[in-house]
């Protein structure tokens, strides 16, 4: 079997210049996935809302917090920066600020390497210290993902922006940062955060235009809610923002991961599986059940969770990935996976990262038949024309898949990379496993609970 290194995963290697492979799953698939697994909060809005707690002046209890590595790289910041975090083991944290200070910029790189979560921590800092730093960002590494919307909203509310070698340092006027009024060229998720948690302790009233929208946007909206802060959001993705002199702490259970959700529910297709995913909710997955519907899935919804399976053949369908309420671009990593069983030709348009189809290549040389278009090809089903990351990928099925060797190049990718595994002949060696924790808690855990075949090479 041949090494398969995609373009993402080769910009990501080790600190002696050496390509990371870390954990190693040895995979032999063939097999339907059957049974339960259960979903916690959404890495989204978590790691989110412990942030938030910075801004608070007492305690805040988060509760169906994920065992991830994003929320233990999150911890990891807020104690550097003297926050005091109890974890109960059971998914429920107790984040005590009164104790926060500034901490070392060798301190903040240290931790920060894994997630891109450093930034949003500028807002709070700078209210609570009057300075920030922000080290060279991580993360999955899908595209540019610039932060000049980040950096263009904390200007805009009155920070100096002072660039470094190793980083970004930010600070205050000693006045405090004063409310903005901002348009986001995009409705960028992360932008809209920064500026809910900027804009929350700003003197004088914000107003945001272009806002992201998605679940989780709303979930940390009712979290800073629940600390005294003002907030209302009309139509056209405008929210208002009055600043407020002070804050205390929340006691919030945070809204399931609907991408965990439906990265499940894309497995259950894949290998002709059945699965009931616990917590799941309909209303925040209604694009995506329509999606999955279209494509050959059926499900039933009941009061403590949604249960996926193949509904008959698997059919080709067009996608087009965009901001919530459109379909998440998170989903169409697994879902190509179930694609490639589709009986006909499937078109995905991914309009929101410019290089997160290149995980294709190593689907291909599992035996898929999928073919990406970077400039974006024309379709008639398009609900939109032209968009400026237009890419496409065309996938011809059914074609049936079998073992490989592979490298997880992202999250989601490498979530993709093991259903495929799982729904190939053969065994598969799936390498980089450790990136999948970042945002799937127990990973390994519910594999075995769903009658998956692998053993755990080091």
């Amino acid at each position: 079997m041949n090494t398969l290194l995609s373009a993402s995963a080769a910009s990501q290697p080790g600190g002696d210049g050496t390509d990371r492979t870390g954990q190693v799953l040895a995979i032999r698939g063939g097999r339907p996935l059957v049974g339960r697994v259960e979903v916690k909060g959404a890495k989204n809005l978590a790691t989110k809302a412990m942030v938030a707690a910075l801004l608070g002046e007492t305690e805040s209890v988060l509760r169906d917090v994920p065992d991830i590595s994003d929320v233990k790289v999150v911890r990891s910041l807020l104690e550097v920066h003297g926050v005091t975090i109890e974890d109960d083991g059971e998914g429920v944290l107790r984040l005590d600020p009164s104790g926060a200070v500034s901490a070392h910029m060798e301190e903040i790189d240290a931790h920060a390497g894994a997630s891109r979560i450093p930034i949003l921590f500028c807002g709070p800092l700078l209210h609570l210290l009057g300075q920030a730093f922000i080290p060279d960002l991580g993360g999955c590494r899908i595209g540019d993902r610039p932060i000049d919307f980040h950096l263009d909203a904390l200007r805009a509310f009155g920070a100096t922006v002072e660039k470094l070698p190793s980083g970004i340092r930010l600070s205050a006027p000693k006045e405090g940062l004063h409310g903005a009024d901002i348009e986001l060229p995009y409705p960028s998720v992360g932008a809209t955060e920064q500026v809910l948690l900027t804009a929350v302790r700003a003197r004088g009233t914000t107003e945001l235009r272009g806002a992201a929208i998605e679940p989780e946007i709303m979930d940390l909206i009712a979290v800073l809610q629940k600390m005294g802060a003002i907030i209302s959001y009309e139509p056209n993705r405008v929210i208002f923002i009055e600043g407020v002199d002070s804050l205390r702490g929340y006691d919030h259970r945070c809204i399931f991961d609907r991408n965990e959700a439906a990265s499940w529910a894309c497995a259950a297709l894949a290998t002709d599986g059945d699965i009931f995913v616990g917590g799941a909710k309909q209303p925040e997955m209604l694009t995506f059940l329509n999606v999955f519907r279209k494509a050959g899935g059926d499900f039933d919804i009941e009061e403590d969770g949604i249960r996926f399976r193949r509904g008959g053949d698997v059919k080709p369908v067009v996608v087009e990935t965009d901001v919530h309420p459109g379909f998440m671009t998170d989903w169409q990593q697994p879902l190509i996976v179930a694609l490639t069983q589709a009986h006909g030709t499937s078109t995905v348009h991914e309009t929101v990262y410019e290089n997160r189809l290149g995980f294709t290549q190593a689907l291909n040389k599992m035996g898929a038949d999928i073919v990406v278009h970077p400039e974006g090809i024309a379709s008639p089903d398009r609900r939109v024309a032209r968009r400026a990351l237009e890419q496409a990928a065309v996938v011809n099925g059914p074609t049936p898949l079998h073992g490989a060797d592979v490298v997880v190049p992202d999250l989601r990718g490498g979530y993709s990379y093991v259903i495929a595994a799982l729904a190939a002949e053969g065994e598969s060696t799936v390498r980089n496993v450790e990136i999948i924790r970042r945002g799937y808690e127990k990973f390994l855990d519910k594999l075995t609970a769903l009658g998956a075949d692998f053993d755990v090479l080091e």
